[in-house]
């Protein structure tokens, strides 16, 4: 089982470590599997499951050259600031069920199953879907600010990292950091606040030359808007809630407005870091931010790292992991 990830960018180093021509990698190492973002700056960041998958103690830690890191905090949101291609961290891959996320209250926010009611979080197939039927994950250094009303939702901020869905060909793996250019946004209401669905592509992939905006995705990738408003209407509904609804009358925004939106929660989590702005329930421990009162020495970073338990075989998934939901489309 392999139990460390690489995310490396460098066009020397992916050449020495075995990467086909198009940026994938062409061969496994031992223990390792290692994906090329293709970036201008030489950054690694290597994601490490510690505990049980499919258990409470299931952590995902990220690593870059010098040690432990914070996905929330530490990895930079600009892969490319000029060409405006972000960093994705991705917490559940397509097709997967179990619902992974950045844990914002815990020191070092690994990734770890979302758990309710005291039970492991998994989410429905709603026919014809299986899972999560895009990559799924966050931007880093964003912050949905729960004191915000967004004036075009009406709603409040969410208190989390804005979502992403990538929509590229390849399945991810769990805590890969993929570069992704962004197409454009959606507008959740889920619960009465505003949950940013951003739509991105890796850069990497064959079809990203062709997808500059959200007006490309019917003539490239026709039907997939579509299901994707299908999927976040009704997954919820399966557990007994009502029918998820979006602002906008469910239309999706161009990139230069998911722009707008993103430079906005970057704002909003430079406040959160620097103590301008306040939320207890986010840990905003990290290694790298200039001026944060938060910052933490590597050494302390390492120490909470060393904390977590080992990594160990996964558990069995569910059988209702595999079950479909036949569900009118409302």
């Amino acid at each position: 089982m392999s139990l460390t990830r690489v995310v490396i960018s460098s066009c020397v180093s992916a050449a020495r470590l075995g990467f086909t021509a198009s940026g994938y990698c062409s061969r496994r190492l031992t223990s390792t599997s290692v994906v090329f973002n293709q970036k201008l700056r030489n950054e690694m960041f290597i994601a490490e499951e510690r505990g049980s998958p499919y258990a409470p103690d299931y952590r995902v830690f990220f690593r870059d050259e010098s040690g432990p890191v914070s996905p929330l905090h530490d990895i930079p949101l600009w892969a490319d600031r000029a060409r405006r291609l972000a960093h994705m961290v991705v917490e559940v891959p397509r097709w997967t069920n179990a619902k992974m996320e950045i844990s914002l209250g815990e020191t070092l926010n690994p990734i770890k199953q979302d758990v309710k009611k005291g039970a492991l979080r998994y989410v429905s197939n709603v026919f014809p879907h299986h899972g999560y039927i895009w990559n799924y994950g966050a931007l880093p250094q964003t912050w949905e600010d729960p004191r915000h009303v967004d004036p075009g939702t009406g709603a409040r901020g969410d208190n989390d990292p804005i979502d992403v869905i990538e929509i590229g060909s390849r399945v991810a793996q769990r805590g890969d950091v993929l570069t992704v250019k962004i197409l454009g946004a959606l507008a959740l209401i889920d619960e009465g606040e505003t949950d940013w669905k951003l739509i991105a592509i890796d850069s990497r992939d064959p079809d990203a030359e062709r997808l500059s905006d959200v007006a490309d995705l019917e003539k490239v990738r026709p039907g997939l808007l579509r299901a994707t408003l299908e999927w976040f209407r009704l997954y919820k509904v399966p557990d007994g809630k009502p029918v998820n609804v979006f602002a906008f009358d469910g239309e999706a925004k161009d990139a230069a407005f998911a722009h707008r939106v993103i430079d906005e929660v970057h704002e909003f989590w430079r406040a959160l870091v620097s103590g301008e702005a306040e939320a207890g329930d986010i840990c905003k421990s990290n290694v790298s931010v200039a001026g944060s009162a938060h910052r933490v020495t590597r050494d302390q970073a390492a120490a909470a790292l060393a904390a977590a338990p080992p990594p160990a075989q996964p558990q069995a998934l569910p059988d209702t992991v595999d079950k479909w939901h036949y569900i009118s489309n409302l």
